[in-house]
Formats: structure tokens, sequence, C-alpha cells
């Protein structure tokens, strides 16, 4: 039998002919409804309309939860007060038309041990109504794989999000104009923030919080966070963007922070953190931050384009050590830090460690006071700085040289433009000698100093 392709192309065309006359109607899409589960408006819900809606709302998520199905809200706005989830409650929306206006309550949206919770497309807007303290305008509290995705919270008088006890995420979302914070963790049980965009709150960008130190391991992953205002005042536990509090083996990585009263990222006795890929501009206190009882802190490959101090890791009376600070860029430093913060605080320093720590690979450049400080005091214990590049600060890098100060090493740095010296011993934040890489540094045998490239 001889099949070429002309043969082919004919007997394709005319089975192509003989099925569309066969064909009794177009095919249809299935209807959008079908494929997503319950329609909201089955059960009396009006998108659109004046009155407010919480009745029928809770009866079609309650129906929609027991049948274990998503509940879909066409396009509309739907006023409601507070609203109860259980366990397998969906709802699913059109992203940027699908409106829930809050009308009051304690919260909009309650989950109380309610898992496998989804709520997706949806904007809910806050309307401004204060909440009580300690509550979102979403709150959830213990609940497994908990998921708010591709959603707008807004104008919230008090937290966006806030989350106890929680395994899941939150992502792709947009939060703007909240009273407090817009993501609040508590105890988390295995939980990822990514994604989402954050502008404007009064308190702190993203809370990672625990009642008593331990593992948490939520990873906050490429947020874009901006506008953060330290409302309530207070010495930097306000006007953050990302702030880890007793909660271990967190990891904050490639996230866009901008304009914060305080810090870009703070560590607050978390042990194990991880703060790394982000970049930072203009924050108005320490940049990068991790204190107080911590044992283990990588803060690498950062960004820190203006701030008060770029990167600060203290806290050794608390018991803060072991870090590795390497291959940041941090620049454009400003002398003075914000008004509430301790007046013997100080500022325009790129780099501070302390204890056990290696401080390798970065660049500082316009540093008004310091490029690298390691000790406070008596307060120093076997710090490397190592292959670090230091432009244009007052000292290239202090080393405390002050009574019962540990060891330190200062090698195959490259400094320049350091006026009042490239490496100097301090008593505290006090300059007590000449320049150690001119001479004089075998009087401390603690400090370790060679091999650094200066400019002068």
């Amino acid at each position: 039998m001889d099949v070429n392709r002309r043969h082919l192309m004919g007997a394709s065309a005319a089975g192509i002919a003989g099925a569309l006359a066969m064909a009794p109607e177009p095919l249809r899409a299935a209807p959008l409804i079908s494929t997503l589960g319950r329609d909201a408006t089955q059960y009396g819900v009006k998108p659109g309309s004046p009155d407010d809606q919480t009745r029928s709302l809770q009866r079609a998520i309650d129906e929609a939860a027991r049948a274990q199905v998503p509940l879909a809200m066409p396009p509309g706005v739907y006023r409601t007060g507070m609203l109860r989830l259980s366990s397998g409650s969906q709802l699913i929306g059109v992203r940027g038309a699908t409106k829930l206006v809050f009308t009051g309550g304690a919260s909009m949206l309650l989950g109380e041990g309610a898992g496998r919770v989804g709520l997706t497309s949806l904007t809910l807007d806050g309307g401004g109504i204060p909440l009580p303290q300690r509550r979102g305008l979403v709150h959830c509290l213990g609940g497994r794989d908990i998921r708010i995705a591709d959603c707008d919270i807004a104008n919230s008088g008090g937290n966006g999000v806030w989350l106890e006890q929680v395994s899941g995420e939150v992502s792709g979302s947009i939060f703007s104009n909240i009273a407090t914070t817009a993501v609040v963790s508590f105890d988390a049980l295995g939980l990822i923030v990514a994604r989402n965009t954050i502008l404007g709150t009064n308190d702190n960008g993203i809370e990672i919080l625990r009642t008593a130190i331990g593992d948490d391991g939520t990873l906050v992953l490429d947020n874009r966070i901006e506008d953060i205002k330290a409302g309530p005042g207070g010495s930097g536990q306000y006007g953050n963007a990302i702030n880890a509090f007793r909660a271990g083996n967190v990891i904050v990585r490639g996230n866009r922070i901008k304009n914060c009263d305080y810090s870009a990222v703070r560590g607050n006795s978390a042990s194990n953190i991880q703060i790394v890929g982000n970049s930072v501009s203009n924050v108005r206190e320490v940049a990068l931050y991790s204190e107080f009882a911590f044992e283990g802190a990588v803060i690498a490959n950062n960004t820190v384009d203006g701030a008060a101090l770029g990167v600060s890791v203290c806290s050794f009376n608390e018991g803060g050590r072991i870090a590795v600070v390497q291959g940041n860029i941090i620049r454009n430093l400003v002398p003075k830090r914000p008004i509430g913060t301790a007046p013997d605080d100080d500022a325009g320093i790129g780099i501070y460690v302390e204890a056990d720590t290696s401080v390798t690979g970065n660049v500082i450049e316009n540093a008004p006071a310091f490029g690298i400080i390691a000790g406070w005091g008596k307060y120093l214990r076997d710090v490397a700085i190592t292959g670090n590049v230091i432009r244009n600060s007052f000292v290239g890098i202090g080393v405390s040289v002050a009574p019962g100060a540990g060891t330190a090493l200062v090698q195959g740095n490259m400094i320049s433009e350091a006026p009042r010296g490239a490496v100097v011993g301090l008593d505290h934040a006090r300059p007590i000698t000449t320049d150690l890489t001119s001479e004089g540094a075998q009087r401390y045998a603690q400090v370790a100093v060679g091999a650094n490239s200066v400019r002068r």
C-alpha cells in the first residue's frame, strides 16, 4: 500500500470535516463553580448587597466545610462581621473582585483548632475598625495546614494575620495600612511566609515569636516590606521589618526591605538564625541584628545601603555567641540612631561583633565611625576579622584591648581612607592606641595584627 504525505493530509482533512458535521453542538467548558465546589449564592449570599451578610456567609462556610468542598465566592462586595472557620473550610474568590468588608467583631475570620483551612484570592478590608489586643483580621489558633494565598488584606484595626501553633503558608498576599503588624506567628509548627508585599504597618512587618526559647524553623522568604513605623515607641521592639524572638532555626532569605524606623531583620534570643541574601535600604537603626541569648547566626550576602549600624552580633554578656558575618556589602551609614534608643548606643558602624565569630569577605564603605568593631570592654572572645575591604571610615577596625578582653585576629584586610587609624585598640567605644598596623601591636598579646593592606 502506497501511503504518502499527500494521502495522509487528505485523509486528515476529510476526517476533521466529518467530525464537525457529526457534532450536534460546539463543545462547552464546564461551569467554573462545578470545578471549585459550592457557590456561595446558593445559600442566599448576595454579592454587592448593602446588607450585613454574616448569617448567610456563615451558613455557606459551614455547609461547604461539612461537604469538604471549597466555597466559591463570585465577584462583589460582602459586608460581614466575624465568621468562624472549621476544619476543611476553603474560601476561594476572584482576585481583586471578591471583597469582604468588616462590620465589626473580634476578628473577621476566626479558626480555632481548624485544620486544612484555605483562603485564596480574597480582598479582606478591615475598615479601620479597632480590634482587641493580640487579634488579627484573620485569626487562627491551633490549626494544621493553614494556607492564605493571593489575598489582599487592608485597613486592619489590629494585626493582619495572627497565627498560634499553626503550620502552613502565608504567600503571595498584599498587606497595606495595618494598624499593628502584618503577620504574627506564635509557636509555629512549620510555617512559610513567602512572596508577600507589606506596605505600611505601625508596629512590625512580620513577627516570628515563641512563648519560650525553642525550635521554630519558620521560613521568611522573598517578601517585599516597606514603610514600617515604630508607632508605640520603645527602643527597638517596634519598627522592624522582620522580628524573630526566641525562635530557633528561622531562615530569613531574599527579602527586599526599605524604610523602617528600626531594623530590617532583628533576631532576639533566636539561635541558628540565617539572615541571607536580603536587600536593605534606608533603615534607621541596626539593619541586621542578632542579640541576647542566642547561639549561632549566619549573616551573609546581604546588601545594606543606609542604616545607623549595618550588622550587630552582640550580647555576649547574655550568652550571645557563635556567628559568621560574610560577604555583605554595607555602605552609607549615618552617625545617629533614632530618638528612644539608649543615649550611649553607637552609630556609624559597619559591623559590630563580640564572641566566637568570623567576619570575612565583607565590603564596607562610608562608615562615619568604624568599619568594624570587635568587642565591648571585656566582652570579646575569639573573633577573626579577615579579608574585608573597608573604605572611608574614621577608624577602619577597632578591637577591644580593655582589661579582661579576649583574643582577636585582624589579618589580610584592605583598609583605605581611615584617618584615625586602620586598626585601633579600644576601651569600649573610645580609641586609646595609635594605629596598630604601624606600631604598638606587640603590647597587646591577645590581638594578632598582620598582613593588612593599608592606604592612608
